[in-house]
């Protein structure tokens, strides 16, 4: 019999939690069952599986990483607001080593919460490439630019890939000076590759 006042959300919630602590890999649902304090089966009565458990937790830590770009970015623009957004990612990503990888997931389409939270997500960059001029294609083009480049600074600083003798925060800080130069060009850029014959 499930422990009482157990719920879909109260486990995805500690399921959060658990992954924070020893890692995303050692997420099972055997030692979330343990964590708990209820048989394994127990789960079941909540969630479907371990993928089910997944997208749940993608959906949880999708919202959280959604609510935190846009209260960083608000009231913000150009570049203010990227280096705004740019500290509440990696922020986020180091507060939360376990549930931040799940944020990578596309959200299941069947999962309305998922969905608008991935929406809520990419609607704050968009909101701050629009501070560029940047729209439609070149804003998911910008959009892709940028979570690459953030999420593969932020990996590495998670696995201790960085060795060399300079402050991390400062290499941190000049990507995304980086990314605030690319983006001010970007329009020019766009055009100089859709018309290469144009003088």
């Amino acid at each position: 019999m499930p422990r009482v006042g157990l719920n879909q959300q109260t486990l995805v919630r500690e399921a959060a939690r658990l992954a924070d602590e020893v890692g995303l890999p050692q997420l099972t649902l055997a030692a979330l069952a343990s964590r708990l304090g209820v048989a394994l089966p127990s789960l079941y009565k909540h969630v479907r599986g371990a993928d089910a458990l997944s997208q749940k937790l993608s959906a949880l830590a999708t919202t959280e990483l959604a609510t935190d770009l846009t209260t960083a970015a608000a009231g913000r623009a150009g570049g203010d607001a990227l280096r705004a957004m740019a500290d509440a990612y990696r922020g986020y990503a180091q507060r939360h080593p376990g549930r931040y990888p799940t944020t990578l997931r596309a959200p299941d389409p069947a999962d309305p919460e998922h969905v608008v939270a991935g929406e809520r997500a990419v609607g704050a960059i968009y909101a701050v490439l629009r501070g560029y001029g940047l729209t439609a294609d070149d804003a998911v083009d910008a959009t892709r630019a940028l979570r690459s480049a953030l999420h593969g600074f932020v990996s590495l600083e998670a696995a201790g890939g960085f060795g060399l003798p300079r402050e991390v925060d400062r290499s941190y800080h000049q990507l995304v000076a980086g990314l605030d130069v690319a983006f001010r060009s970007w329009p020019r850029a766009r055009r100089a590759v859709d018309q290469p014959d144009q003088p």
